[in-house]
């Protein structure tokens, strides 16, 4: 295998963390709570956001090395549990990308035909095509990649979010009607709230990957140092551009007619009209766009890097572990391309697309915050059982401190897991039982695949 290049600083860090974690497809989620969601991130940010970051920054920066989370896992509790982390921290990904993808696509009929973000064969069409071309970036390598995110993170992330900021700000000024008020009883959930509970899985989504960067460890050219600053940066960066946006959006979208799909556009298009800036439409979209395909590229390469490793490792065949000669893991990408392939049928087969793209957002988030669970459990084992080895950053208050850090993290994730089986009310799920043996044979299927490919490997 080709030895990584010393491409990534702390600007570059800071970037990828932004464009992994913070994404425009989540703020409708968040939306629909108007201004109840400050508290819940608020919520999350304290039981999951910063002990992701605190526990990511002591382990990344106790083990360096390409790899991320499957290393931590195996240091932990041996290769066969690692194994399976790392294959959910992959499938997860796998799942997540047409949704994703569909926010792109939706976002692109805004260039054309609104109308045609309801239609399941364009919609299945453009995610095929955008992913197979987000993975052909990919293959040209960690630089190319690293280009794509930062890129991305400025022109189709930060600036859109600031944009619609901006006008959600200008509006307040103009003592326009919003569709929500401030006080401290809509600050606190409503019990009108608590059927659509089940999107805290999708707002706690939002605020996942702050430890995909440690899977580049072998690029960076100080882990060490500029590792656990550039987490806190964009920790800011994250926070603050959500809860921000997300409140723009519920300004002037009422929570029953926000599509999950394109409400951000839907926010920007009453934004764009009553400003009467109709040229600023087709710039946003473009922008989405990017950001959206950036963001896909981040963790097209960040999760394929920790199987390469299972692979080098032994957990996996060997041939998986190939790479061209821009250091790219291609049998990986291509087997990864051909499941988002197979997984874009859901598009044609739900009943509407909206139906689809909750169905796999649900699915998503509850595998994901699994890879979290084992991430907080790693954390407390290696703080006792291997204590001796060096970490630039630890958590603060030792013993304490990391146990009521990993504990949070882990009440938090599993709360969140059980929430994600009531569907909300917004999503026409018309049979429960479906929805939820769907949800739950899913979850076990994905976590009982990996021990038997482990077993035959």
């Amino acid at each position: 295998m080709i030895k990584g290049k010393k491409v990534l600083g702390l600007f570059q860090l800071v970037m990828i963390n932004v464009i992994a974690v913070d994404s425009i497809r989540t703020l409708p989620f968040s939306a629909v709570y108007g201004f109840s969601l400050v508290f819940f991130y608020l919520l999350a940010a304290l039981t999951f956001f910063i002990p992701t970051a605190l526990v990511s920054a002591e382990l990344g920066t106790g083990w360096p090395t390409r790899g991320g989370i499957y290393v931590w896992v195996r240091e932990a509790f041996g290769k066969r549990f690692s194994f399976v982390v790392i294959w959910l921290n992959w499938i997860y990904n796998i799942i997540w990308y047409p949704t994703i993808l569909a926010l792109i696509a939706g976002t692109f009929t805004y260039l054309f035909n609104p109308a045609y973000a309801e239609n399941s064969t364009y919609m299945a069409s453009a995610v095929l095509i955008l992913f197979w071309g987000a993975t052909l970036i990919n293959c040209f390598g960690m630089i190319a990649s690293s280009i794509l995110s930062a890129v991305g993170a400025l022109l189709g992330t930060i600036v859109p979010m600031l944009l619609i900021i901006c006008l959600g700000i200008v509006w307040l000024g103009t003592d326009k009607a919003t569709q929500i008020t401030f006080s401290w009883k809509e600050f606190f959930p409503q019990a009108n709230s608590m059927g659509n509970l089940a999107f805290l899985t999708n707002v706690l989504f939002g605020l996942l990957g702050l430890e995909m960067a440690a899977t580049h460890a072998a690029e960076m050219r100080n882990p060490k140092r500029d590792y656990p600053r550039s987490l806190f940066i964009a920790c800011i960066i994250i926070l603050g551009s959500i809860v921000f946006a997300s409140l723009a959006i519920a300004f002037v979208v009422p929570g029953k007619d926000l599509s999950l799909v394109v409400g951000v556009m839907q926010a920007f298009s009453i934004f764009i009209d009553a400003f009467q800036l109709p040229w600023l439409k087709p710039v946003i979209a473009l922008a989405i766009v990017i950001g959206g395909l950036a963001g896909v590229g981040a963790w097209i390469i960040g999760p394929t890097k920790g199987l390469q490793v299972a692979s080098q490792d032994g957990s996996l065949p060997k041939f998986l572990s190939r790479t061209n000669k821009s250091g790219a893991p291609v049998p990986i990408l291509l087997i990864q391309a051909c499941l988002v392939s197979v997984l874009c049928l859901a598009f044609i087969f739900m009943p509407t697309v909206s139906s689809s793209f909750w169905l796999l957002s649900a699915m998503t988030a509850q595998l994901a915050l699994l890879v979290y669970v084992a991430l907080f459990l790693a954390a407390l084992k290696l703080h006792h059982s291997k204590p001796h080895v060096q970490r630039s950053f630890r958590v603060p208050g030792k013993t304490p401190g990391i146990w009521v850090t990993c504990s949070l993290g882990i009440l938090c994730c599993v709360t969140v897991i059980l929430v994600g089986f009531l569907p909300p009310s917004q999503v026409p799920i018309t049979n429960l039982f479906g929805y939820e043996l769907t949800l739950i044979g899913g979850m076990l299927f994905f976590c009982i695949a990996p021990l038997f490919i482990f077993k035959s490997k």
